[in-house]
């Protein structure tokens, strides 16, 4: 058998986890009370807690339920979470403890960047070493075919109830500055699927879409922009400014906070108070075309 582990965020499952998820994301620095208050004040936005532990455990289901339906036991999916537990290195001690000889990573993101997918492809590989397990991880999916249709035929069907010249804008997480500078490919993924999707549904760079950026962290240097509040600025104020936005958030495959509160309330209340109509395209989340091609390059992976 071979085990698949399915690399993700993490997010709290209750209040009392908040602080202590909160502070693994600062590397070990707990945060004031005034952050952690704003945090929680999010998630209470958005019905108390983010959705993303119980999507991201449907997700590693409809991947395990597609992979026994190409190869009935070959493979055995488990969860292994940055920042909340099951952490990576769990899973992969639990994977070592069963006694398998190949790992195959899959992170559940599209588009590679060394300081995301690189990361959680290396934490994996660190763990299984000792173990003398193979690591073969999966880089991107960023052009995945069942991927670009689910958001192109969502888009297409949104596209058609919004106001004429409505403009897209693809969204995904900001990155700082350095890393892209050091050559990075972060920004040339997510620019492939903005345009393998733009060309589904028809869509002329510039005038139709544009790119934007998300959830910047708030440390003192640069992060890469425009951020996505800035480009609805830009679009309200332009010359001939459209009748509204639609943002594709393609960096996202599961309702999450970034989603929910960050586009759904912040980025909507933005835009409306500039006299543009908002809305944007649904999350994968468990979808069973996209889960089953990430099946297949599973299997690829696994040879």
């Amino acid at each position: 058998m071979i085990s698949v582990v399915l690399m993700a965020y993490g997010t709290p499952r209750s209040r009392e986890e908040i602080l202590p998820y909160y502070t693994d994301i600062r590397r070990g620095r707990p945060p004031t009370d005034e952050l952690l208050a704003e945090l929680t004040g999010r998630y209470e936005a958005i019905g108390g807690l983010s959705p993303l532990a119980a999507l991201t455990e449907a997700q590693r289901d409809a991947v395990q339920h597609a992979l026994d339906s190409f190869q009935p036991g070959r493979f055995r999916v488990t969860l292994g979470l940055k920042h909340a537990h099951p952490m990576i290195e769990e899973a992969v001690a639990n994977v070592a403890n069963v006694g398998v000889e190949k790992i195959v990573g899959l992170v559940l993101a599209p588009h590679y960047s060394s300081y995301s997918i690189g990361q959680y492809v290396g934490r994996a590989t660190t763990a299984a070493e000792p173990n003398g397990i193979e690591v073969i991880g999966i880089d991107s999916w960023a052009t995945e075919p069942a991927f670009i249709t689910f958001l192109a035929d969502d888009m297409r069907s949104r596209l058609a109830k919004m106001p004429p010249k409505t403009k897209v804008l693809f969204t995904a997480h900001s990155l700082p500055q350095r890393i892209i500078d050091a050559g990075d490919p972060y920004p040339q993924e997510l620019r492939a699927t903005a345009v393998a999707v733009a060309e589904a549904v028809g869509l002329r760079e510039g005038e139709q879409w544009a790119i934007a950026w998300q959830s910047a962290g708030r440390t003192p240097e640069p992060w890469i922009g425009p951020d996505v509040l800035d480009a609805i600025d830009a679009l309200a104020a332009s010359e001939n400014p459209p009748g509204g936005v639609l943002v594709c958030a393609c960096g996202f495959v599961a309702d999450h906070l970034e989603v929910l509160f960050d586009l759904d309330i912040e980025a909507k209340k933005h835009a409306e108070a500039r006299g543009l109509v908002f809305d944007r395209t649904t999350c994968v989340n468990d979808n069973p075309e996209v889960m089953a091609a990430l099946a297949r390059r599973i299997i690829e992976a696994a040879g």
